[in-house]
């Protein structure tokens, strides 16, 4: 189980999500991957996020990544995202996502969101340090009854959160916030998974 990283995000109704503070955890990946994948962590934590309603939450696959995202909307407009492998469970995840959200609003102030690159808040790498053991989370459970009023819609694939027609390709081919090699690592990525399918 792993956490690969965690970010807070301004989310506005209209408008280009911003992340206001994150870490990442990479260790797992070779030295020559890691800037391609921090760079494509980064493109599905905003893609997911600009297609997460306020004050839902959601559970999104992209190949060997899970993107846990809860929009809470409201006054602040932040959304947070840990994105993780497969094995890391749901539960600990939104748990998270809530308590970090709360931390964040009471230790940073909202006026400061318009400026993203002056916002200090260090207690976010705490969190992908402790919390790769979702036992940890376990202490932060109070939310549990508030996960299961709420629906958390499941995803199998980025795919079911894009717009009709619009396809995850096209969306990094577009991008600004990835560089060419990250366009290659995603596309080779993409062709290696495709070609061990068993019939």
């Amino acid at each position: 189980m792993k956490i690969y990283s965690i970010s807070i995000v301004l989310a506005p109704p209209s408008g280009s999500s911003v992340v206001l503070s994150s870490a990442t955890d990479l260790s797992s990946y070779s030295f020559y991957q890691r800037g391609s994948i921090g760079e494509f962590i980064t493109f599905l934590t905003k893609t997911v996020v600009d297609r997460t309603p306020q004050g839902q939450r959601q559970t999104v696959q992209e190949q060997s990544h899970v993107a846990h995202v809860y929009n809470r909307g409201g006054a602040e407009q932040l959304a947070a995202v840990i994105i993780t492998d497969q094995e890391y469970p749901v539960r600990p995840a939104f748990s998270l996502l809530t308590k970090i959200l709360d931390d964040f609003t009471a230790k940073v102030p909202q006026s400061s969101f318009s400026s993203p690159s002056s916002i200090s808040f260090p207690e976010i790498n705490t969190y992908i340090e402790k919390y790769q053991d979702p036992r940890q989370a376990d202490t932060i459970m109070r939310v549990q009854q508030e996960l299961d009023e709420t629906k958390i819609v499941l995803h199998k694939t980025i795919e079911s959160v894009l717009q009709r027609g619009e396809k995850l390709d096209n969306l990094v081919e577009r991008s600004n916030a990835l560089s060419m090699q990250s366009k290659m690592f995603y596309k080779t990525a993409k062709k290696q998974n495709s070609c061990c399918v068993i019939m």
